[in-house]
């Protein structure tokens, strides 16, 4: 499993980038920020197929957001910072990395609970902060991060209008978001618990 973590970190940060300038949220226009984009069995891309979104900007300019539900390792936090050329003393904790998006794939977002802030987080929604610096990757290394995370490399984006005609194509629908659907550790079970809250109209 080490291995494959070790594999999974060079092939994502072979560019690394940590994402330092995260995006602003808009005044207009927001109505998908804080909600969860959930993939129907209608989805044609195989890369978005039974994905959950976390949705983090939707504005005239376009939209964003994080899948929560695809895991693609897992192994110490120690590996993570060094591939990150960081300091990784006491850093003992196992993590998980998420593919969050075909986007910059080699830039890191931390999804995490509001418990932590600093002057790089944005605040969405659902009591839920968006981190990419080295300051929440050190206080997680020391203990001191938030209680709820999802390392996540990547994002899913939309340019201006792309979104809302792919959810008239019936390829996506929207649910609001649930912490606990987030931070849920059983990732494969995320896309049916989603699907199961969805609203068909009449």
């Amino acid at each position: 499993m080490k291995r494959f973590f070790l594999l999974a970190l060079a092939i994502l940060l072979a560019f690394i980038g940590v994402g330092r300038n995260l995006p602003a949220v808009a005044e207009e226009e927001q109505h998908l920020i804080g909600q969860f984009l959930v993939a129907t069995r209608e989805m044609a891309d195989p890369r978005f197929a039974e994905s959950v979104i976390y949705m983090i900007r939707h504005d005239q300019t376009g939209a964003m957001g994080l899948v929560v539900n695809r895991p693609v390792a897992e192994g110490p936090l120690s590996d993570l910072l060094k591939a990150l050329g960081q300091k990784s003393e006491g850093a003992d904790e196992t993590v998980r990395i998420h593919f969050g998006g075909p986007i910059e794939s080699e830039r890191l977002f931390i999804l995490h609970s509001n418990d932590y802030a600093a002057r790089a987080t944005m605040f969405v929604g659902n009591g839920l902060g968006v981190s990419g610096d080295d300051d929440i990757l050190q206080a997680i290394a020391r203990g001191k991060g938030p209680r709820q995370k999802l390392f996540i490399f990547g994002y899913a984006g939309w340019s201006p209008g792309q979104l809302e005609g792919e959810i008239k194509t019936g390829a996506w629908f929207s649910i609001p978001a649930e912490t606990a659907l987030i931070f849920d550790t059983d990732a494969e079970s995320k896309w049916n618990k989603a699907m199961a809250k969805r609203k068909f109209k009449t």
